[in-house]
């Protein structure tokens, strides 16, 4: 019985992720404007390339300081958190800052990007020069996004 649980725990690993449109089933309600499948890869890249050079603000309570401070960057929120409470505050300060923020549907996928094994439902990415070209094509891509009323 004992030996049967790490082989159960493996094979949930080795499943695939979630399609796109499958995570899209999880989504809260205000998950507005949610990242097209193309920009969530692209947000992805950009993630990955930021979490290499340091330019990451992972976790609400970060984010929620670094806005407070007013550094720029694009705010991805993950779009099946619950409870909404959690961070539901964050795109209200986006907006009041002039930030973009756009969510995606998988904080799982948002953590994995990041480089770590833990689900995060908020990340602050930075712009820095090594990976400019990325980051100017995700923040012109999530600036026009229609923003929720």
């Amino acid at each position: 019985m004992a030996r049967e649980k790490p082989e159960a725990a493996a094979e949930a690993e080795a499943t695939p992720e979630r399609s796109y449109r499958e995570q899209l089933d999880f989504l809260n309600p205000i998950a507005q404007p949610l990242a097209s499948r193309k920009l969530t890869r692209k947000l992805y890249k950009c993630i990955r390339k930021a979490a290499k050079h340091k330019q990451l603000r992972r976790g609400v309570k970060e984010v929620q300081k670094f806005i407070n401070k007013g550094e720029k960057g694009i705010t991805v929120l993950a779009g099946d958190t619950l409870p909404i409470d959690v961070y539901c505050h964050i795109p209200i300060m986006c907006e009041d800052r002039s930030l973009p923020y756009a969510y995606v549907p998988s904080k799982s996928d948002l953590g994995a990007a990041a480089g770590s094994k833990r689900p995060t439902c908020v990340i602050m990415i930075k712009p820095h020069e090594d990976y400019q070209e990325s980051y100017d094509e995700c923040l012109e891509e999530v600036s026009a996004l229609p923003l929720p009323l």
